[in-house]
């Protein structure tokens, strides 16, 4: 029998950036947060061999696909011998800072170790997960989670408020690695971003959230594309409360208090000539 499962994409609502490590990773501080917008996955068990189909989405269907490689992971872990075909629609765009990738693979580990009932923890899945990379074990987790480490370091935190969200996703990618590689740490003090943020949270105080909103990627992606911050300037200027880009973009995000103020912020957004938004929300499982 198939199973259905949404594999939600993530914010990051604080994100700090420090020296590198011996790994050649950046050590990294991170609020993260699990939202509404999410691709579906339809696995069937078959007799042998993995098979990706996907539908909507400009990514590939083969061995380089990271829901590929997730399922063949846990097959080798777990020594299955038969097999899967995945169905996925993309509802997530691609390169886009939203953790699209990361949250298709951590659905892919998760339904697989039940349809096989091969029994594995939640962490040994995110042992798996952090193979295929840094943000699959947060996908794995959801919700609210402090990140440290490259990201793989997890602390749970109380829900975030049932915030509004106005996503929008310019029409080009952007390299995580590119502009991890450009960007040049200050004098790597530790200011209390993630800190701050995970007290305006435990507040749930929507304006305080708003202005506790920072990543230290912004500048460089902006210097890449200047486009980036014209769409931050525009969200504001259509009334959201706070504004920042995920991850290393280049989707940026304007938080409203509800679902209804995102829409009209989608709209007002719209009439200054902007590009197309998705509508979306803060998501916990509680």
């Amino acid at each position: 029998m198939a199973m259905i499962v949404k594999a939600r994409a993530k914010i990051n609502l604080a994100l700090d950036v420090f020296e590198k490590r011996p790994d050649g990773y950046h050590e990294v501080e991170m609020v993260m947060q699990s939202i509404e917008l999410h691709d579906c996955l339809e696995f069937t068990p078959v007799p042998e061999g993995i098979t990706i189909l996907v539908e909507n989405g400009d990514v590939p269907a083969g061995e380089d696909n990271l829901v590929h490689r997730a399922a063949k992971s846990i097959s080798t872990y777990g020594g299955v011998r038969t097999g899967v075909e995945i169905r996925l629609k993309k509802a997530i765009p691609v390169a886009a800072g939203l953790g699209g990738g990361s949250t298709d693979a951590a659905v892919t580990l998760a339904a697989l170790n039940k349809i096989w009932g091969l029994g594995l923890t939640l962490r040994e899945l995110m042992l798996l997960g952090e193979q295929l990379g840094s943000d699959v074990p947060f996908c794995l987790m959801e919700g609210t989670a402090l990140a440290r480490g490259r990201g793989e370091k997890l602390e749970s935190l109380p829900p975030c408020p049932p915030l509004g969200l106005v996503l929008v996703k310019p029409p080009f990618g952007v390299s995580t690695a590119s502009v991890y590689r450009a960007y040049a740490p200050g004098k790597l003090e530790k200011k209390p971003h993630c800190r701050n943020m995970v007290e305006a949270i435990e507040s749930r105080d929507p304006g305080a959230i708003a202005r506790c909103l920072y990543n230290a990627l912004e500048p460089v992606t902006f210097a890449m594309h200047p486009e980036v911050a014209a769409i931050k300037e525009k969200l504001l200027e259509a009334g959201a409360l706070g504004v920042l880009m995920s991850g290393s973009g280049p989707t940026v995000f304007g938080l409203t208090g509800n679902l209804q103020d995102a829409r009209t912020v989608a709209g007002r957004y719209q009439k200054l000539g902007g590009e197309q938004v998705l509508i979306s929300q803060i998501w916990n499982s509680a």
